[in-house]
C-alpha cells in the first residue's frame, strides 16, 4: 500500500491531538489544547491534562474526519503514541486506539513520540533524508539522534545526546515565571526578546567546556542557566533596580539557542551528515530557527524545520509516523500494548 490513510492519536501531555494523513499528505489536524486549565498552576498538572483528554477525545476525532471528509471505516490503520508522557494521560490516548482499531477491524501501531516528531516533518517536505541528525527539543526533552530509518528497524533511531537535567522548554518555562511572564514561557520569552539585547549578560553555555565535552559531547544541561538566571534577577531585586526583561529574555534565550545549534552542528559534521532537522515545540522559537539556519549554511549543511504549528505536539505528527509503518511494512502492534511513560527514543513501535 503506497498511500496508506492512517489517523493517529496523541495525548502524551496537555494536548489532544488526532491527525489523519494519507501517505505523505496531511488531511486533518484537529488539536483540544488544556494549556489554559494548566495555566493558574504555572505548569502541566497530569490529573488535569488525563481528564481533558477524556472530554475532548471523540469531539477531537469527529472534528478531525469532518475536516479531513472520511469516514472512521474509510481508514487503512490506526496509530497512537504510546510514550515517552504522562502515564494518565497516554493511557487515555492508548485505549482510544485500542477501542478504534478493534470495533474497526484495523491494525494499530503504537509509536515513539520523538520518533513522530521527526516523522511530522515528511508532511511539509517530503520524504526524510536518511541518514540525517534529528535534534528534538520541548518541555521534556532535549535530544540528539542519528536517523537512519525513522521507523526504527535495525536500530533506525540512534540516540547522540540528551538533556541530563532541564530541557530546553522547561527552562524556558521556569525563566518565563521568574519574568512574570505567562505559561507556556516559550513563546512569550520568544516575543519579548525581540525587545531587548542579546548580548546584554553574559550567562552560561552548559557542557561546553573541553572538560564537559569530553564527557558531554552531544549533551544537553539548562539547569545551571536557569540558576544563574534567577540570581542575576534577585540581584537586581535585592538593589531595587528594575528588572530588564526583554534583555534578560534574549540574553538567555541567545544562550540556549546558541548551545542546542552548536551541539546539533558539531553531531551532524562528526557524522559526515549534511541534513539537520529540528523538531519539537521549542523548534518553534523564532531565534533558534534563525542561528541553525544561518550557521548551517556555512558549513553546507541543510536545515529542515516543520512549520510551528507541526513542531507542538498534534495527532497529524504519530498519523505521519504510522503512515510511514505501513508503507514499510512494519508489523502492528498487538491489542494489549501498554502505555510507556519512559519509553526510549530507540523504541519507536510497541510490539
Amino acid at each position: 500500500m503506497s498511500e496508506p490513510l492512517v489517523l493517529g492519536i496523541e495525548t502524551s501531555c496537555d494536548e489532544t491531538g488526532v491527525g489523519i494523513v494519507r501517505g505523505h499528505t496531511l488531511l486533518a489536524d484537529a488539536v483540544a489544547s488544556s494549556v489554559d486549565e494548566h495555566a493558574r498552576f504555572g505548569g502541566v498538572v497530569p490529573e488535569v491534562a488525563s481528564r481533558a483528554h477524556l472530554e475532548a477525545m471523540v469531539p477531537t476525532i469527529e472534528r478531525a474526519c469532518e475536516t479531513a471528509g472520511i469516514q472512521l471505516r474509510d481508514i487503512d490503520a490506526v496509530a497512537v503514541t504510546n510514550g515517552p508522557g504522562l502515564a494518565g494521560a497516554l493511557l487515555v490516548g492508548v485505549a482510544a486506539a485500542k477501542a478504534l482499531a478493534l470495533g474497526l477491524g484495523k491494525p494499530i501501531y503504537g509509536v515513539n513520540h520523538l520518533a513522530s516528531h521527526v516523522a511530522v516533518d515528511q508532511l511539509e517536505h517530503g520524504p526524510l533524508p536518511e541518514p540525517c541528525v534529528a535534534m528534538l527539543v520541548s518541555g521534556g526533552h532535549s535530544s540528539l539522534l542519528r536517523v537512519t530509518d525513522v521507523t526504527g528497524q535495525d536500530g533506525g533511531v540512534d540516540p547522540m545526546g540528551q538533556t541530563i537535567d532541564d530541557a530546553a522548554g522547561e527552562a524556558f518555562d521556569k525563566v518565563a515565571r521568574l519574568l512574570g511572564l505567562p505559561f507556556p514561557g516559550g513563546p512569550h520569552i520568544d516575543r519579548s526578546a525581540r525587545e531587548g539585547n542579546t548580548v546584554a549578560i553574559d550567562f552560561p553555555r552548559g557542557l561546553t567546556s573541553r572538560r564537559d565535552l569530553e564527557r558531554h559531547r552531544f549533551d544537553f544541561s539548562f539547569s545551571g542557566l536557569k540558576t544563574a538566571v534567577a540570581r542575576w534577577v534577585e540581584a537586581k531585586e535585592r538593589a531595587g533596580e528594575p528588572v530588564p526583561v526583554a534583555d534578560v529574555a534574549a540574553s538567555f534565550q541567545e544562550a540556549v539557542c546558541d548551545v542546542l545549534v552548536r551541539k546539533a552542528l558539531d553531531a551532524a559534521s562528526s557524522e559526515g551528515i549534511e541534513d539537520l532537522l529540528i523538531g519539537g515545540g521549542v523548534a518553534a522559537n523564532s531565534r533558534l530557527r534563525f542561528l541553525a539556519e544561518e550557521r548551517a549554511e556555512k558549513l553546507g549543511v541543510r536545515v529542515r524545520v516543520p512549520r510551528p504549528g507541526l513542531c507542538t505536539d498534534n495527532g497529524a505528527m504519530v498519523a505521519a509516523l504510522g503512515a510511514e509503518m505501513v508503507a514499510r511494512g512494519r508489523t502492528p502492534s498487538s491489542l494489549d500494548l501498554p502505555a510507556d511513560s519512559s519509553l526510549p527514543v530507540d523504541d519507536v513501535l510497541a510490539g
